[in-house]
Formats: C-alpha cells, structure tokens, sequence
C-alpha cells in the first residue's frame, strides 16, 4: 500500500530519500525553501570580460557516496566524472619538494620512508583502514544500524577499540613515528571542526572520510561542478513522479493530524503524511518539530565550523612548479601544510576557539576543478581551483577578511609559476556557510565529528536500537540530515539508509 512522504530539504540526503522511497512504490512530496535544489551542492557565477563563469560556492568533490547509490539513482547514466590517478602532492615547512601520495601501500611506504623518515608501518596501517571501510560499507548497504557489538563481534575488540572508539592520536601512535605522516593521516579529523586528536572517537573520522565506493575510496570530480550531481538527481526524481516543491517555506504544523502547511508565493496548502522525513540541519529539525530554541540546541550539542575555502580563477591552464610524470599531474589533489609537527597540528586547530583569534594558518587542500575538466574537454582555456584551508573562527564573513585571503593566496602563488593569470577569487569562511547553506555555527558536517557525536551516537532518535533515523520520540518523524550518521559529505548515504529503514516498516 503506497505511503504519503513528505521531506523537506531538498539537499543530497533528501534527493536520495525521495530517489529510493518513489521507486519504492511510495507517494513523494519534497518540499525546498531555495528556489533550487541542491543544498550545499551550490554553483554561483560571475562576469569577467563579459564573459560568464561558474563556480562551487559549496561543496567542490565527491568521494562519499556509495556506488550502488550512484548506480541505482540513475546518476551514472547522466553524469561525467574524472577522478586523478596521479599521486598526490603533499607539501611541509623546511621540506624541499612534494611528497607523493601513491595509492600502491609498498609504493607509498618506500615514499614515507625516503621522504619523511618513516619507520613506522603503512603497510599495516591501510590493511588494517580497508578492515574498517569494509565493515562500514557492508553497514551502508544493508542500511543497518550503527552497532559496536556488531563491530566487535565483526573487526574484534582490538580494532574497535583502536580504530572506532579510539582517539585519533593514540591510533597514528600505532603505525607512525614521523610526525609528518601522523599530520597528514589524521588531517581528516580536524577538517569540519576543531576537534582534539586526543578525542574518543576521534580515530572513526579517518576511515569514515575514506569510506566512498563511487571512486573506490579516492576522490574525484562531476564535469562542470558538482552542483550537477543534485541538479541531475532532481531530474531524475521529477522524471519518476515526485512532487517537488521548490521556493516553499513550512509555516505551520499538525503532529496529531499529520499534516504540515506549506506556502508558496503567498498560497498555503496543508498536505498529509503518513511518514515526515526531515533532510534539513539539525537546528531547523529540532526548531520545526520540537519547538526548541537556538540557546537551548547550541547548548546541547558541539557544533563549531573552522573550515574556509577560497574559488580562485586563471585565464590560463595554472602551471605548477611540482608535478609528476603523470598525465593527470595537473588534476592532482595538492596539500600544503603550514605547521610540521602534530602538536602545532593540534594548536592551530583548537587555536580559532580563542575569541580574539581569526585565523590560525594549518594547512590547505587544493581541488584542481578546471584540469579536471580538461580530462573531459580539452577545449577549455581557462582554469579555476578549490582551495579548502584551515583554521578560520566563525566572526567575520569572507569580505571582511582580505588579509586571510591574501595571505592564503601569498602562500598558494609559491607553488604556481604563473600566479600573474589569476583574475578573479573569493574566500568564504564559516560564517559564510553558515548563512549560506543554514550549517549551525559554519560547520560543514552540522555538528562536530567527536564523543557522543559519532557513529551509534550520531543521531536525535529517543530509541536508536529501534529506529536510527527516528527524529526524537516521533514514530512517523525521521531525520537523515548531514548531523546523521556517517557524516555530511555529499554522499546521501544517510538519505539512502533513512529511506532504507522506511521502506522495511511499511514492508514489514
């Protein structure tokens, strides 16, 4: 029998939702307060010359969602991707040149040894992660509840214990003396927020942000931007009968009736569910359903955001100074780290918590979108990058921090041998985001990556054992947001699993 849902937030996580539960058979109503789906999946443009360039003003790569997502959705019929098989590039005070980051574990080994001085096991270090990533995985696609029984009756105590519920200082202590190799591996920890490595949980972040399949674990990129991904998937689901409502705002509620009133250019219209999905932030849930205030959610949950990331344009193909004997050198992921040792790592991460403090140089991750694109067509004469640094408080917004995005530039030209053809860039800090995309507190994941926020805790169910996606105490309310499990990356893996858990109940 064909269920009414409705989901508001028409995000990656509320694409897919609607993708699964409307070729589940099921009646799709999704309702979006922007006039365009997408979520943080955003492009903006702007005039140059009179001509017309676009940008990602949110998300920049995907690597997060799962394959068979990607398949079933129907994504992989329509899109292009490219995803570099050249090493990447990662770069440290007082070291000359790059280090390369091979995929091969010996190659990669040898290289942390020559480079880096590492005598620690690397090998070891990545068998042991694809452990974990399986196990994630296996989870994702079965749509199962977060577990550490099931994980220790899976991995063992050791690992769990190491790589779950462990904190992420104590698990680059196992495999690593260089502290140039425990700053690179753990640089994931700290890439939503300022969380201490010393954290419990804090070790789940590494194999969680490596735990992709569409690109076995690496990342890579949707020709043109990525914006194209939720734009297509949107697309898709019209195709498939979902009623998508865009410019709609929810202005009332009936919990007892099950119905929410929705307004549209001035009209309201109550429509009726049997199942309400919240694809929203966290903070917009709790505000819709629970009646709780912004003091009140801030107070209970870690949510500071100290992620900035600066679009830049070239009127030329950049020319790096470091490459590879690769055909996809130019297309590589660069990294350039502005501190050397993990516990500088750690203060200039926990550093922005200071009041006073606006940005806290440690370290920069360089998305080569216009190469990319040129993989695809070699025709493209410009060239435009992603730069995603840290570590920026949540105070000002990017127009009012031109030093920050000066010295980020200063730093990024050392690299480019023809800094000169940059025309145009613009820095968004946490504060941005937050206005922008509705990220309580500017963070990228919505709360924090750390303790009683991750895995099993890393929902708002009153009864996780029974119902994950659950919202609160509410038996027909579920949120699969980027504050769900596993995180918020433009995966909508925590769309598929809430859609997953829907479709057994009414199944069942």
């Amino acid at each position: 029998m064909p269920k009414n849902i409705v989901i508001i937030g028409a995000g990656i996580n509320g694409l897919v939702a609607a993708n699964y539960l409307k070729r589940s058979g099921h009646r799709v109503t999704l309702i979006e307060k922007k006039p365009l789906p997408g979520g943080a999946c955003a492009m903006e443009s702007f005039t140059h010359d009179n001509l017309h360039y676009q940008y990602p003003s949110g998300a920049s790569v995907l690597g997060l969602m799962q394959n068979f997502v990607f398949e079933e959705t129907g994504l992989s019929a329509r899109l292009q991707t490219f995803v570099p098989e050249s090493p990447k590039l990662a770069f440290f005070p007082n070291l000359k040149g790059p280090t390369y980051i091979h995929r091969d574990p010996h190659d990669l080994d040898l290289e942390l040894r020559n480079k880096w001085g590492e005598t620690g096991d690397a090998k070891a270090f990545r068998a042991d992660e694809s452990k974990i990533i399986d196990f994630i995985q296996s989870g994702y696609r079965a749509g199962k509840t977060p577990s550490i029984d099931e994980a220790n009756s899976v991995l063992g105590k050791d690992l769990v214990d190491l790589w779950i519920k462990g904190d992420a200082r104590s698990l680059m202590d196992h495999y690593f003396e260089s502290d140039y190799s425990k700053i690179y591996m753990a640089m994931t920890v700290t890439e939503s927020g300022p969380v201490s490595l010393s954290e419990k949980y804090s070790a789940f972040t590494i194999p969680i942000m490596d735990s992709g399949s569409v690109f076995k674990g690496y990342y890579g990129f949707v020709f043109q931007g990525i914006w194209n991904l939720t734009q297509t998937l949107s697309e898709i689901n019209s195709e498939l009968g979902v009623d998508i409502r865009l410019s709609s705002s929810l202005v009332d509620k009936d919990l007892d009736e099950k119905k929410v009133m929705v307004e549209n250019k001035g009209k309201e219209e109550w429509i009726h569910y049997d199942d309400l999905i919240l694809a929203t932030d966290p903070m917009t849930a709790h505000s819709i359903i629970a009646d709780i205030s912004q003091d009140q959610f801030f107070t209970e949950n870690k949510l500071i955001g100290s992620s900035g990331k600066i679009n830049l344009f070239f009127s030329k193909p950049i020319q790096w100074k470091n490459g590879v004997e690769h055909p996809d050198s130019d297309s590589a992921f660069r990294f350039i780290f502005s501190v050397d040792t993990i516990d500088a790592f750690e203060s200039a991460a926990q550093g922005i918590l200071n009041d006073q403090t606006q940005y806290v140089p440690g370290f920069m991750q360089i998305y080569c979108e216009g190469a990319a694109d040129r993989r695809i067509d070699p025709s493209i004469e410009y060239d435009r990058i992603a730069v995603f640094f840290k570590n920026l408080s949540l105070s000002s917004n990017g127009e009012e921090l031109s030093f920050v995005e000066d010295e980020v530039k200063q730093e990024l030209f050392k690299y480019i041998n023809n800094p000169e053809d940059c025309f145009w860039s613009k820095l968004s800090t946490p504060k941005d985001l937050k206005e922008m995309f509705y990220f309580p507190s500017g963070n990228i994941d919505q709360t924090m990556l750390t303790d009683k926020q991750m895995y099993f805790d890393r929902t708002f169910s009153s009864d996780p054992s029974k119902s994950f996606y659950g919202f609160l105490d509410h038996d027909s309310i579920y949120y699969c947001g980027a504050a769900a499990y596993p995180c918020g990356s433009i995966a909508g893996t925590p769309g598929y699993m809430c859609s997953q858990q829907i479709i057994r109940k009414h199944t069942n």
